[in-house]
């Protein structure tokens, strides 16, 4: 396994808080090599830069947004009915991550 994707791959993880066995750690980094080896093959392509990136491979002309309509904001006593406890006109919510 190459030493320094498998240290990038141990930072992602701990700054997103996952946990990652060895052999999770052992498949991603094969992964990002097969990856890496893919997106250079890419880079061969002759004429490529010719074409700008696409983002969205089909015309989509139904996706029409509409005009906004500006309106009236909600008071923050209609924003926090439905709310289970509030401090201070915020909503207080459990904490879901430990560190």
């Amino acid at each position: 396994m190459d030493e320094k994707r498998e240290t990038l791959i141990r930072l992602a993880a701990e700054r997103l808080l996952f946990d990652l066995s060895e052999e999770e750690c052992r498949i991603l980094s094969k992964e990002a090599a097969e990856l890496e080896d893919s997106m250079e093959e890419a880079a061969k392509i002759e004429g490529l830069d010719d074409y700008e990136p696409m983002f969205f491979p089909f015309e989509c002309e139904s996706a029409a947004l509409r005009e906004d309509e500006p309106v009236a904001p909600l008071s923050l006593e209609e924003a926090l009915s439905n709310a289970g406890e509030t401090v201070e006109g915020m909503i207080r919510v459990p904490k879901v991550v430990e560190r």
